[in-house]
């Protein structure tokens, strides 16, 4: 009986296992009819989704390649040989003759990492915004109105000036730099930085070519910066991004946390007055080169600034005159904003306006007076940044209106920061026009907060 038993339960054991071992290669039928989930991919961190800080090390020493504007894709790396002026350029007009609310659709380069926003570079994070905000609450109103303005300081007095008028930024000019050493100058930033009691933006045009207010002078650098143009002939745009490189790292070794560049004009006749301060070029050349500039800046962590909202084409110089640009709107769209947009897409943090009168926009206002050309940079391409005034001291707004009265309508049309000499007068007359109710309150601490938004993002405000 109990042989029959051991049979009885070897003869099942084997069955068990045949019958699991065919489970194991036969595959099982689903339950039900449902659909079967499928796992969404984490998405690219990559993406132009708004994240401007970044996921990881930033790509270095790979070459930006060239954007092709008609058909959104990516080519090689560029030299300067290729000197193309097409005019075939995408424009953000549609079909029923509106102008298309988000920027040119840029492709991302490799390096420097781009991880701005689709529509706007300058997208705060909810941190920034905060933080600005709490900042403004406790500050007055006359600390307030200083932080706008972006001005010339005299050595004998500019400590004292920082002190008095809370200003928000100081901008040097050649004669500045002028039998100084780099010690000297960083020693000079140092105290005024110090007299503040809010970190200022450190200012220069340092663009290369015509434009170098320190490289001309052999106590910064053995030879003054090359312009762009001759830049990209000699090395296309790995030699830009060098170059926008070493100036960030000069600038940023003083203590200059920005430098007002590059320029985004659109020239390509060397007659034009901003013709040797540009690319030189078409617009999608120029807007190829304003993107790779603004991303190496971003991540080297200077400010940028694109200029001169919104394009000097052709016009003469403001410094000497007011210039009328008689333009269609539709020239500045599918040309002149071109290289702004590639700007903002990328992560610009700031744009200057002009002097010029665009008679399309507003043909009784210099751009830098007229709510309508700011009207176009927030509402029609995004911009979130800061804008400021070309220099009020320049000849084009003293044929216009008074010093005191160009402070007042340049808020009141939608300036954050004011490039100016005589602050002194300004800044009281702006505090005379908010008691007036000229300006609101409202409207300068919008300013405020945007200003305050880039020191955060430079590191230079906690």
């Amino acid at each position: 009986m109990k042989s029959h038993k051991s049979k009885f339960v070897c003869l099942l054991l084997l069955l068990t296992l045949f019958i699991t071992g065919c489970s194991r290669i036969l595959p099982s039928a689903p339950k039900d009819n449902s659909p079967v989930d499928t796992v969404t991919p984490a998405p690219d961190t990559d993406d132009n989704s708004g994240n401007t800080e970044g996921t990881g090390e930033p790509a270095t020493n790979v070459p930006i390649p060239s954007i092709n504007m008609d058909d959104n894709t990516a080519e090689g790396p560029t030299g300067g040989a290729d000197d193309s002026d097409g005019t075939d350029v995408t424009s953000p007009v549609s079909g029923n003759g509106t102008v298309s609310q988000t920027p040119t659709d840029i492709p991302s380069t490799g390096s420097p990492t781009d991880n701005s926003s689709s529509n706007n570079g300058t997208k705060d994070s909810d941190s920034y915004e905060a933080r600005a905000t709490e900042i403004a609450s406790d500050m007055t109103l006359a600390e307030k109105v200083g932080q706008m303005f972006f001005v010339r300081l005299r050595k004998d007095t500019g400590i004292k000036d920082v002190s008095d008028y809370r200003l928000g930024g100081y901008i040097l000019f050649g004669d500045d730099f002028k039998d100084e050493t780099k010690t000297s100058i960083k020693k000079m930033l140092n105290s005024y930085q110090e007299a503040s009691s809010i970190p200022m933006l450190i200012g220069v045009d340092e663009e290369g070519g015509t434009v170098n207010r320190l490289s001309k002078y052999s106590a910064f650098r053995s030879s003054p910066f090359e312009s762009p143009i001759d830049l990209y002939k000699k090395g296309g745009f790995e030699a830009i991004q060098a170059d926008t490189k070493e100036k960030a790292d000069l600038l940023l070794s003083l203590g200059i946390n920005v430098n007002l560049a590059p320029v985004s004009d659109v020239s390509t006749n060397p007659s034009d007055f901003i013709y040797k301060r540009s690319f030189g070029k078409d617009a999608k050349a120029t807007a190829n080169y304003v993107k790779t500039v603004v991303l190496e800046m971003k991540q080297d962590k200077i400010g940028s600034t694109l200029k001169h909202f919104p394009g000097y084409g052709n016009n003469v110089d403001t410094h000497t005159g007011v210039a009328t640009d008689t333009r269609k709107y539709e020239q500045f769209v599918k040309n002149d904003f071109l290289p702004f947009e590639a700007g903002i897409k990328a992560g610009a943090d700031s744009i200057l306006v002009s002097h010029n009168i665009v008679t399309c926009l507003d043909k009784d206002h210099p751009a830098s007076l007229s709510s309508a050309v700011h009207d176009v940079l927030r509402d029609t391409l995004g911009f979130e940044g800061v804008i400021m005034t070309d220099d009020l001291s320049m000849d084009a707004i003293k044929d216009y209106t008074s010093d005191d009265n160009a402070a007042v309508l340049a808020i009141k049309a939608g300036n954050d920061l004011l490039i100016a000499s005589n602050f002194d007068t300004q800044i009281p007359a702006v505090l005379d026009a908010l008691k007036k109710g000229t300006i609101k309150e409202e409207r300068i601490d919008a300013s405020v907060i945007r200003i305050l938004i880039w020191k955060l993002r430079l590191g230079i405000l906690q």
